[in-house]
């Protein structure tokens, strides 16, 4: 589902000035806020009490989710990661441990890590307790800036369609809570976004 609408430019413009904030982050300080991200990311009860959690692997100068992949994975969590399809829709594969994820160069896209696992189909998400989305922002309502692709739109509009209700959380740097985002008839606020600074929840 891409985005289309009055809004697009404004999104577009925003996408530019978080995304260049992003690329000015040294490695160490990324570094860092991956590990905090983690720690804070794993006392939340919606993921400590989640038997299946549908993340992803970060890229670029995301905020990490390397370490917290690592940690529920170790807990015994069921961890469900993106496989990304010819028409942007996303397949999914339990994460084995760091050794099962493949580095997929997608035309004309930046090359992703993917787990490299038995595909479970794109319905594999409607099973997950806790999804964690990737961002750009998130502001005062829970409304998600992402990044323009669709992806995400599709996931969340197959949790709709099955009636189901993850709880949905980001993970984004503190300077990507604003007091307000785009917002478009298909987009859905988030339940949780977490930080460096700590957690801050919408509903």
């Amino acid at each position: 589902m891409q985005e289309t609408g009055s809004d697009q430019p404004t999104k577009r413009t925003l996408r530019g000035e978080f995304l260049a904030v992003r690329r000015r982050l040294t490695r160490d300080d990324a570094q860092k806020a991956a590990a905090v991200l983690a720690d804070r990311a794993l006392e939340l009860p919606e993921l400590s009490g989640a038997r299946t959690v549908a993340a992803y692997v970060s890229v670029g100068s995301e905020p990490g989710t390397r370490a917290l992949l690592d940690a529920l994975h170790a807990r015994g969590t069921r961890v469900l990661l993106p496989v990304l399809l010819a028409d942007n829709d996303l397949d999914w594969a339990a994460y084995e441990g760091e050794g099962s994820l493949a580095r997929v160069q997608h035309p004309g896209k930046m090359a992703l890590l993917e787990p490299s696992g038995a595909r479970l189909g794109p319905d594999a998400v409607v099973t997950a307790d806790a999804v964690l989305l990737p961002g750009l922002a998130v502001d005062a309502r829970g409304m998600r800036l992402g990044r323009g692709g669709g992806s995400y739109d599709r996931v969340l509009a197959r949790l709709g369609r099955s009636g189901a209700d993850p709880a949905l959380v980001v993970l984004l740097y503190d300077t990507e809570v604003v007091a307000h985002v785009p917002q478009e008839p298909h987009d859905k606020p988030v339940h949780a976004v977490v930080t460096p600074s700590g957690v801050r929840r919408f509903r």
